[in-house]
């Protein structure tokens, strides 16, 4: 039995990688990343290196399940002590390529635990998200940094965007399956495009996440149509525009002293450093918050790229720590104008 599951997985991963993307990638991103591409590269097109992590739901705790993932020899992420990490919030991961079955979604019963890139919590727990705060996840689906926010604390409101409707279903979904029907009452899911939100709720939020549409390098790369993958590559560039957009739309929902976390899944300089650096220079109110020491504090489980700034981090995808691609940039609304 264990001989067919495991032959089974294996055909699950050999997917095929989509030549026009790796060569598109191979030309920009050896260029950004010079050798580490490399590393990078091998990683991202062999699934079978990919690692999870197991976020433990603390509205549906087992004692069991944590004693499990230890004999099994998994470790907490951020052993290191990580000021903004707080003790409600506990993800394992494994130093081998493990991946623990997902979940069904059944109506009534909450998950125990959510599986996702380690390096998604990241831009998380940038946010320092405090008990009563109003927060806006302002590009929310699949709902994986949602439901990591409700980890950390108890917002006094969540208002979780989606503006696609396929997306937003499974957003509804994911929130159902591991939120408590109190809580549900401080969540407000909606479906507008988000570079309308700052019109509709100017200055609301204490805390906004902007996880924003991006190339998705891991996805990318395995497109099954390669006709939309060339189309995709084509259009690539009006990417920026839209999450430059997007974070306009996130500064004016922003109040005064508030923060701000900006992150992709690519590698792209192009929608990420290029992205925060036309922000920091087109606003005098939009400052840059130091996140160096979160680097330093994680470097036991992830690998960083220079940035080039100090607002801002790169995961990239190494042996043994597979984690990301994940950029996440920091930023203050300063009272003045």
């Amino acid at each position: 039995m264990l001989t067919r599951l495991n032959t089974k997985s294996e055909r699950k991963l050999a997917k095929q990688i989509c030549k026009v993307v790796l060569d598109h990638f191979e030309k920009q991103y050896s260029k950004e990343l010079g050798d580490a591409w490399n590393t990078i590269r091998d990683i991202l097109i062999t699934p079978s290196c990919w690692q999870y992590a197991v976020l433990l739901n603390r509205f549906n705790y087992s004692f069991e399940l944590e004693k499990d993932l230890r004999l099994k020899g998994y470790h907490t992420l951020f052993q290191g002590s990580l000021p903004c990490n707080p003790k409600s919030m506990k993800c394992y991961l494994s130093k081998t390529p493990d991946r623990m079955p997902s979940e069904r979604h059944q109506i009534g019963n909450l998950k125990k635990y959510y599986l996702l890139n380690a390096a998604s919590l990241l831009p998380v727990l940038a946010l320092e998200l405090r008990d009563g705060e109003k927060v806006l996840d302002l590009c929310a689906a699949p709902g994986g940094k949602s439901i990591a926010l409700l980890q950390c604390a108890y917002p006094g409101y969540l208002h979780c965007n989606e503006h696609d409707s396929l997306r937003l279903r499974w957003l509804r979904q994911t929130l159902e399956s591991f939120i408590p029907q109190p809580l549900v009452n401080v969540i407000k899911v909606s479906e507008l495009d988000g570079r309308e939100m700052g019109d509709a709720q100017p200055e609301m939020f204490d805390k906004v996440l902007v996880d924003a549409p991006c190339s998705n390098d891991r996805n990318w790369l395995f497109s099954s149509d390669s006709q939309k993958a060339a189309w995709r590559i084509s259009q690539r560039s009006n990417l920026p525009v839209l999450q430059i957009e997007l974070l306009r739309s996130a500064i004016k929902a922003l109040r005064p002293g508030g923060l701000l976390v900006y992150s992709t899944c690519t590698l792209s300089k192009a929608e990420n450093q290029d992205v925060i650096s036309e922000i920091l220079n087109s606003y005098s109110n939009i400052m840059p918050v130091d996140i160096k020491e979160m680097a330093r504090t994680c470097s036991q489980d992830f690998t960083f790229a220079p940035t080039g700034q100090e607002c801002g981090l790169l995961v990239i995808p190494d042996k043994g720590k597979a984690w990301g691609p994940m950029y996440v940039a920091k930023l203050k609304k300063s009272w003045t104008t």
